[in-house]
Protein backbone atom coordinates (compact mmCIF):
# COMPACT_ATOMS: atom_id res chain seq x y z
CA UNK A 1 0.00 0.00 0.00
CA UNK A 2 1.26 3.47 -0.89
CA UNK A 3 0.37 6.59 1.08
CA UNK A 4 -1.09 9.06 -1.43
CA UNK A 5 -0.13 12.27 0.33
CA UNK A 6 -0.71 14.68 -2.55
CA UNK A 7 -4.31 13.53 -2.98
CA UNK A 8 -4.94 13.70 0.78
CA UNK A 9 -3.68 17.29 0.81
CA UNK A 10 -5.93 18.24 -2.11
CA UNK A 11 -9.00 16.61 -0.55
CA UNK A 12 -8.31 18.29 2.79
CA UNK A 13 -8.19 21.70 1.11
CA UNK A 14 -11.37 21.01 -0.86
CA UNK A 15 -13.25 19.92 2.25
CA UNK A 16 -12.32 23.17 3.96
CA UNK A 17 -13.68 25.17 1.04
CA UNK A 18 -16.77 23.17 0.00
CA UNK A 19 -19.53 21.44 1.97
CA UNK A 20 -19.53 18.51 -0.48
CA UNK A 21 -16.52 17.00 -2.25
CA UNK A 22 -16.87 14.38 -4.96
CA UNK A 23 -13.98 11.90 -5.28
CA UNK A 24 -14.44 10.28 -8.67
CA UNK A 25 -12.45 7.61 -10.45
CA UNK A 26 -12.54 4.19 -12.06
CA UNK A 27 -13.51 1.12 -10.11
CA UNK A 28 -10.63 -0.38 -8.10
CA UNK A 29 -8.47 2.72 -8.47
CA UNK A 30 -8.18 3.18 -4.71
CA UNK A 31 -10.91 5.68 -3.78
CA UNK A 32 -12.00 3.84 -0.65
CA UNK A 33 -8.41 3.31 0.53
CA UNK A 34 -7.67 6.99 -0.01
CA UNK A 35 -10.80 8.02 1.88
CA UNK A 36 -9.75 5.84 4.84
CA UNK A 37 -6.25 7.33 4.76
CA UNK A 38 -7.79 10.80 4.71
CA UNK A 39 -10.08 9.94 7.64
CA UNK A 40 -7.03 9.20 9.80
CA UNK A 41 -5.81 12.77 9.30
CA UNK A 42 -9.08 14.58 10.03
CA UNK A 43 -9.98 16.14 13.35
CA UNK A 44 -13.46 15.53 14.64
CA UNK A 45 -15.78 12.56 14.07
CA UNK A 46 -15.82 10.67 10.76
CA UNK A 47 -18.80 8.57 9.67
CA UNK A 48 -18.61 6.19 6.70
CA UNK A 49 -21.38 4.49 4.76
CA UNK A 50 -20.69 1.95 2.00
CA UNK A 51 -23.68 2.05 -0.32
CA UNK A 52 -22.81 -1.37 -1.71
CA UNK A 53 -23.17 -2.84 1.80
CA UNK A 54 -26.78 -4.00 2.44
CA UNK A 55 -26.43 -3.13 6.14
CA UNK A 56 -25.42 0.47 5.38
CA UNK A 57 -28.17 0.75 2.77
CA UNK A 58 -30.68 -0.36 5.39
CA UNK A 59 -29.33 2.22 7.88
CA UNK A 60 -29.93 4.91 5.27
CA UNK A 61 -33.54 4.02 4.66
CA UNK A 62 -34.37 7.60 5.66
CA UNK A 63 -31.16 9.46 4.69
CA UNK A 64 -32.12 12.84 6.11
CA UNK A 65 -33.12 11.36 9.44
CA UNK A 66 -29.79 9.47 9.72
CA UNK A 67 -27.40 12.04 8.25
CA UNK A 68 -28.98 15.18 9.70
CA UNK A 69 -27.71 14.80 13.31
CA UNK A 70 -24.17 13.78 12.28
CA UNK A 71 -21.30 16.21 12.71
CA UNK A 72 -17.77 16.23 11.37
CA UNK A 73 -17.16 14.41 8.09
CA UNK A 74 -19.48 11.92 6.39
CA UNK A 75 -18.08 9.59 3.74
CA UNK A 76 -20.58 8.08 1.30
CA UNK A 77 -18.94 5.37 -0.80
CA UNK A 78 -20.35 4.45 -4.26
CA UNK A 79 -22.84 7.30 -4.19
CA UNK A 80 -24.18 6.43 -7.64
CA UNK A 81 -26.09 3.58 -5.97
CA UNK A 82 -28.33 6.15 -4.25
CA UNK A 83 -28.46 9.11 -6.63
CA UNK A 84 -31.76 10.19 -5.01
CA UNK A 85 -29.70 11.36 -2.03
CA UNK A 86 -28.30 14.38 -3.89
CA UNK A 87 -31.27 16.67 -3.08
CA UNK A 88 -30.92 15.69 0.59
CA UNK A 89 -27.21 16.54 0.51
CA UNK A 90 -28.11 19.94 -0.92
CA UNK A 91 -30.39 20.64 2.01
CA UNK A 92 -27.81 19.46 4.56
CA UNK A 93 -25.02 21.40 2.85
CA UNK A 94 -27.03 24.63 3.09
CA UNK A 95 -27.41 24.55 6.88
CA UNK A 96 -25.97 27.58 8.73
CA UNK A 97 -22.40 27.08 9.87
CA UNK A 98 -21.96 23.95 7.72
CA UNK A 99 -21.75 21.53 10.67
CA UNK A 100 -21.01 18.56 8.41
CA UNK A 101 -18.78 18.05 5.38
CA UNK A 102 -19.61 15.29 2.92
CA UNK A 103 -17.09 13.28 0.91
CA UNK A 104 -18.91 11.30 -1.76
CA UNK A 105 -17.09 8.59 -3.69
CA UNK A 106 -18.29 7.53 -7.11
CA UNK A 107 -17.21 5.42 -10.05
CA UNK A 108 -19.10 7.93 -12.17
CA UNK A 109 -21.67 7.61 -14.87
CA UNK A 110 -23.26 10.09 -17.24
CA UNK A 111 -26.32 10.15 -14.98
CA UNK A 112 -24.29 10.70 -11.82
CA UNK A 113 -22.36 13.61 -13.26
CA UNK A 114 -25.54 15.20 -14.61
CA UNK A 115 -27.39 14.92 -11.32
CA UNK A 116 -24.58 16.24 -9.16
CA UNK A 117 -23.97 19.20 -11.42
CA UNK A 118 -27.66 20.10 -11.44
CA UNK A 119 -28.55 19.39 -7.80
CA UNK A 120 -25.37 20.46 -6.01
CA UNK A 121 -24.29 23.33 -8.25
CA UNK A 122 -22.17 25.76 -6.24
CA UNK A 123 -21.88 23.35 -3.33
CA UNK A 124 -19.69 20.54 -4.63
CA UNK A 125 -16.04 20.39 -5.69
CA UNK A 126 -14.67 17.43 -7.65
CA UNK A 127 -11.36 15.62 -7.48
CA UNK A 128 -10.52 12.85 -9.93
CA UNK A 129 -8.38 9.97 -8.70
CA UNK A 130 -6.39 8.05 -11.27
CA UNK A 131 -4.06 5.12 -10.68
CA UNK A 132 -0.59 5.47 -9.22
CA UNK A 133 1.56 8.09 -10.92
CA UNK A 134 5.30 8.31 -11.30
CA UNK A 135 5.39 10.89 -8.51
CA UNK A 136 3.98 8.23 -6.15
CA UNK A 137 5.99 5.16 -7.21
CA UNK A 138 9.30 6.87 -8.06
CA UNK A 139 11.36 7.08 -11.24
CA UNK A 140 13.02 3.72 -10.51
CA UNK A 141 9.64 2.05 -11.06
CA UNK A 142 8.99 3.75 -14.42
CA UNK A 143 9.18 0.56 -16.49
CA UNK A 144 6.97 -1.35 -14.08
CA UNK A 145 4.41 1.47 -14.08
CA UNK A 146 4.40 1.49 -17.88
CA UNK A 147 3.91 -2.25 -18.31
CA UNK A 148 1.44 -2.83 -15.46
CA UNK A 149 -0.35 0.51 -15.33
CA UNK A 150 -1.33 2.39 -12.21
CA UNK A 151 -4.21 0.41 -10.73
CA UNK A 152 -2.94 -0.42 -7.22
CA UNK A 153 -3.48 -4.18 -7.34
CA UNK A 154 -2.00 -4.43 -10.80
CA UNK A 155 1.07 -2.35 -9.98
CA UNK A 156 1.69 -3.98 -6.58
CA UNK A 157 1.19 -7.58 -7.76
CA UNK A 158 4.01 -10.00 -6.91
CA UNK A 159 4.65 -10.87 -10.55
CA UNK A 160 3.83 -9.70 -14.06
CA UNK A 161 1.70 -12.81 -14.52
CA UNK A 162 -0.33 -12.02 -11.39
CA UNK A 163 -0.68 -8.42 -12.53
CA UNK A 164 -1.96 -9.55 -15.93
CA UNK A 165 -4.48 -11.91 -14.33
CA UNK A 166 -5.81 -9.09 -12.16
CA UNK A 167 -6.24 -6.80 -15.17
CA UNK A 168 -8.03 -9.52 -17.13
CA UNK A 169 -10.39 -10.06 -14.21
CA UNK A 170 -10.92 -6.31 -13.89
CA UNK A 171 -11.85 -5.98 -17.57
CA UNK A 172 -14.32 -8.87 -17.36
CA UNK A 173 -15.92 -7.59 -14.14
CA UNK A 174 -16.07 -4.03 -15.45
CA UNK A 175 -17.91 -5.16 -18.57
CA UNK A 176 -20.18 -7.81 -17.07
CA UNK A 177 -21.09 -6.17 -13.75
CA UNK A 178 -19.84 -2.63 -13.13
CA UNK A 179 -21.23 -0.95 -16.24
CA UNK A 180 -24.67 -2.41 -15.56
CA UNK A 181 -24.58 -1.11 -11.99
CA UNK A 182 -23.77 2.33 -13.38
CA UNK A 183 -26.91 2.23 -15.51
CA UNK A 184 -25.28 1.31 -18.84
CA UNK A 185 -27.64 -0.88 -20.83
CA UNK A 186 -25.33 -2.13 -23.57
CA UNK A 187 -24.39 -5.83 -23.86
CA UNK A 188 -21.00 -6.56 -22.28
CA UNK A 189 -19.78 -8.28 -25.44
CA UNK A 190 -20.61 -5.23 -27.57
CA UNK A 191 -18.88 -2.63 -25.40
CA UNK A 192 -16.00 -5.07 -24.85
CA UNK A 193 -15.36 -5.45 -28.58
CA UNK A 194 -15.49 -1.68 -28.97
CA UNK A 195 -13.02 -1.23 -26.11
CA UNK A 196 -10.62 -3.72 -27.72
CA UNK A 197 -10.94 -1.95 -31.05
CA UNK A 198 -10.31 1.38 -29.37
CA UNK A 199 -7.05 0.02 -27.92
CA UNK A 200 -5.72 -0.25 -31.47
CA UNK A 201 -6.58 3.44 -32.01
CA UNK A 202 -4.81 4.54 -28.79
CA UNK A 203 -3.02 7.84 -29.39
CA UNK A 204 -4.77 8.55 -32.69
CA UNK A 205 -7.13 11.31 -33.74
CA UNK A 206 -10.75 10.33 -33.16
CA UNK A 207 -12.55 9.45 -36.37
CA UNK A 208 -16.07 8.33 -35.54
CA UNK A 209 -16.94 7.47 -39.13
CA UNK A 210 -13.94 5.16 -39.51
CA UNK A 211 -14.67 3.28 -36.29
CA UNK A 212 -18.39 3.16 -37.06
CA UNK A 213 -17.70 1.49 -40.41
CA UNK A 214 -15.29 -0.98 -38.84
CA UNK A 215 -17.76 -1.77 -36.06
CA UNK A 216 -20.82 -1.86 -38.31
CA UNK A 217 -22.83 0.83 -36.49
CA UNK A 218 -23.59 4.54 -36.82
CA UNK A 219 -21.33 7.46 -35.94
CA UNK A 220 -23.74 8.38 -33.18
CA UNK A 221 -23.46 4.91 -31.63
CA UNK A 222 -19.65 4.87 -31.46
CA UNK A 223 -19.68 8.38 -30.02
CA UNK A 224 -22.05 7.12 -27.32
CA UNK A 225 -19.80 4.14 -26.58
CA UNK A 226 -16.79 6.44 -26.34
CA UNK A 227 -18.67 8.74 -23.97
CA UNK A 228 -19.50 5.83 -21.66
CA UNK A 229 -15.87 4.68 -21.44
CA UNK A 230 -14.73 8.24 -20.86
CA UNK A 231 -17.34 8.86 -18.14
CA UNK A 232 -16.15 5.73 -16.33
CA UNK A 233 -12.52 6.92 -16.47
CA UNK A 234 -11.02 4.14 -18.59
CA UNK A 235 -10.62 6.34 -21.69
CA UNK A 236 -9.60 9.99 -21.98
CA UNK A 237 -9.71 12.53 -24.77
CA UNK A 238 -7.13 15.24 -25.41
CA UNK A 239 -8.67 18.20 -27.20
CA UNK A 240 -7.08 19.91 -30.20
CA UNK A 241 -5.71 23.45 -29.95
CA UNK A 242 -6.95 25.47 -32.90
CA UNK A 243 -7.83 28.94 -31.63
CA UNK A 244 -7.37 31.78 -34.13
CA UNK A 245 -5.06 29.77 -36.35
CA UNK A 246 -5.26 28.23 -39.81
CA UNK A 247 -8.29 26.20 -40.89
CA UNK A 248 -5.87 23.44 -41.90
CA UNK A 249 -5.64 22.41 -38.27
CA UNK A 250 -6.93 19.11 -36.92
CA UNK A 251 -10.11 19.78 -34.96
CA UNK A 252 -10.92 16.29 -33.67
CA UNK A 253 -9.61 15.06 -30.29
CA UNK A 254 -7.04 12.36 -29.71
CA UNK A 255 -8.15 9.28 -27.78
CA UNK A 256 -6.07 7.40 -25.21
CA UNK A 257 -6.85 4.52 -22.91
CA UNK A 258 -6.37 6.04 -19.48
CA UNK A 259 -4.25 3.20 -18.08
CA UNK A 260 -1.36 1.59 -19.97
CA UNK A 261 -1.81 -1.68 -18.10
CA UNK A 262 -5.39 -2.04 -19.35
CA UNK A 263 -4.24 -1.00 -22.82
CA UNK A 264 -1.66 -3.79 -22.86
CA UNK A 265 -4.16 -6.38 -21.63
CA UNK A 266 -6.67 -5.40 -24.32
CA UNK A 267 -3.90 -5.72 -26.90
CA UNK A 268 -2.87 -9.12 -25.54
CA UNK A 269 0.54 -7.91 -24.33
CA UNK A 270 1.58 -9.58 -21.09
CA UNK A 271 5.26 -8.70 -20.80
CA UNK A 272 7.72 -5.94 -21.63
CA UNK A 273 9.11 -8.14 -24.39
CA UNK A 274 5.65 -8.47 -25.94
CA UNK A 275 5.17 -4.72 -25.69
CA UNK A 276 8.48 -3.63 -27.20
CA UNK A 277 7.83 -5.70 -30.31
CA UNK A 278 4.30 -4.40 -30.87
CA UNK A 279 3.30 -1.64 -33.34
CA UNK A 280 1.56 0.30 -30.53
CA UNK A 281 4.67 0.51 -28.33
CA UNK A 282 5.30 4.14 -29.29
CA UNK A 283 1.71 5.19 -28.72
CA UNK A 284 1.65 3.40 -25.37
CA UNK A 285 4.82 5.16 -24.22
CA UNK A 286 3.41 8.49 -25.44
CA UNK A 287 0.30 8.01 -23.30
CA UNK A 288 2.43 7.28 -20.25
CA UNK A 289 4.66 10.31 -20.89
CA UNK A 290 1.70 12.66 -21.28
CA UNK A 291 0.24 11.40 -18.00
CA UNK A 292 3.56 11.91 -16.18
CA UNK A 293 3.98 15.45 -17.54
CA UNK A 294 0.41 16.54 -16.82
CA UNK A 295 0.52 15.22 -13.25
CA UNK A 296 3.90 16.81 -12.60
CA UNK A 297 2.67 20.19 -13.82
CA UNK A 298 -0.59 19.68 -11.89
CA UNK A 299 -2.48 20.83 -14.95
CA UNK A 300 -6.23 20.45 -15.30
CA UNK A 301 -7.66 18.49 -18.23
CA UNK A 302 -9.12 21.78 -19.45
CA UNK A 303 -5.55 23.11 -19.77
CA UNK A 304 -4.15 20.27 -21.91
CA UNK A 305 -4.29 20.04 -25.70
CA UNK A 306 -2.51 18.64 -28.71
CA UNK A 307 -1.89 20.44 -31.99
CA UNK A 308 -1.86 19.13 -35.53
CA UNK A 309 -2.10 20.27 -39.12
CA UNK A 310 -3.57 18.22 -41.92
CA UNK A 311 -0.24 18.70 -43.70
CA UNK A 312 1.44 16.54 -41.04
CA UNK A 313 2.99 18.97 -38.54
CA UNK A 314 1.92 18.24 -34.98
CA UNK A 315 2.77 18.51 -31.30
CA UNK A 316 1.82 15.84 -28.79
CA UNK A 317 0.93 18.09 -25.85
CA UNK A 318 0.35 21.77 -25.15
CA UNK A 319 -0.32 22.97 -21.62
CA UNK A 320 -2.04 26.35 -21.47
CA UNK A 321 -2.49 28.33 -18.27
CA UNK A 322 -3.37 31.99 -18.60
CA UNK A 323 -0.96 33.50 -21.11
CA UNK A 324 1.54 30.67 -20.71
CA UNK A 325 1.89 27.99 -23.39
CA UNK A 326 4.35 25.13 -22.94
CA UNK A 327 4.79 22.44 -25.57
CA UNK A 328 5.87 18.81 -25.28
CA UNK A 329 6.92 16.41 -28.02
CA UNK A 330 7.19 12.74 -27.03
CA UNK A 331 9.92 10.65 -28.69
CA UNK A 332 10.66 7.08 -27.65
CA UNK A 333 14.29 7.34 -28.65
CA UNK A 334 17.58 7.92 -26.85
CA UNK A 335 18.77 10.45 -29.44
CA UNK A 336 16.01 12.99 -30.20
CA UNK A 337 16.52 15.61 -32.88
CA UNK A 338 14.83 18.89 -33.68
CA UNK A 339 12.34 18.51 -36.52
CA UNK A 340 10.71 21.11 -38.80
CA UNK A 341 7.43 20.24 -37.06
CA UNK A 342 8.88 21.28 -33.69
CA UNK A 343 10.16 24.59 -35.06
CA UNK A 344 6.80 25.24 -36.69
CA UNK A 345 4.92 24.52 -33.46
CA UNK A 346 7.26 26.75 -31.43
CA UNK A 347 6.65 29.67 -33.77
CA UNK A 348 3.00 29.24 -34.73
CA UNK A 349 1.80 28.46 -31.21
CA UNK A 350 4.03 31.10 -29.61
CA UNK A 351 5.30 28.63 -27.04
CA UNK A 352 7.20 29.79 -24.01
CA UNK A 353 9.28 26.62 -24.27
CA UNK A 354 9.21 23.26 -26.01
CA UNK A 355 10.37 20.12 -24.21
CA UNK A 356 11.24 16.93 -26.05
CA UNK A 357 10.52 14.05 -23.67
CA UNK A 358 12.66 11.07 -24.64
CA UNK A 359 13.76 7.60 -23.48
CA UNK A 360 17.42 8.43 -22.91
CA UNK A 361 19.18 9.42 -19.71
CA UNK A 362 20.46 12.96 -20.33
CA UNK A 363 18.92 16.43 -20.49
CA UNK A 364 20.39 18.91 -22.95
CA UNK A 365 19.49 22.02 -24.97
CA UNK A 366 18.46 21.34 -28.56
CA UNK A 367 18.01 24.91 -29.77
CA UNK A 368 16.55 28.22 -28.72
CA UNK A 369 13.67 27.46 -26.30
CA UNK A 370 13.86 23.72 -27.14
CA UNK A 371 15.12 21.38 -24.46
CA UNK A 372 15.46 17.58 -24.33
CA UNK A 373 14.41 15.86 -21.10
CA UNK A 374 14.34 12.13 -20.22
CA UNK A 375 10.97 10.90 -19.03
CA UNK A 376 12.64 9.58 -15.87
CA UNK A 377 13.85 13.14 -15.05
CA UNK A 378 10.49 14.88 -15.41
CA UNK A 379 9.78 14.74 -11.67
CA UNK A 380 13.07 16.46 -10.88
CA UNK A 381 13.27 18.97 -13.75
CA UNK A 382 9.69 20.16 -14.23
CA UNK A 383 7.95 22.27 -11.62
CA UNK A 384 4.20 22.51 -11.02
CA UNK A 385 2.55 25.42 -12.78
CA UNK A 386 1.81 28.41 -10.61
Amino acid sequence: MLHRGTHIQILTELLRASPVVGLLGARQVGKTTLALQLAETLTGPVHRFDLEDPADLARLGDPKLVLGPLRGTVILDEIQRRAEMFPILRVLADRPGTPTRFLVLGSASPELLRQTSETLAGRIAFHELAGFGLDEVGADALERLWVRGGFPRSFLAESDAESERWRRDFIRTFLERDLGRLGVRIPADTIGRFWEMLAHYHGQTWNASELARAFGVSDRTVNRYLGILEATFVVRRVRPWFHNISKRQVKAPKVYLADTGLLHSLLGLGTLRDLTGHPKVGASWEGLAIDVVVRTLRAWSSETYFWGLHTGADLDLIVVRGNRRIGFEIKRTTAPRVTPSMRSALQVLQLERLYVIHAGDASFPMGENIHAMPLAHVLDELEPLR
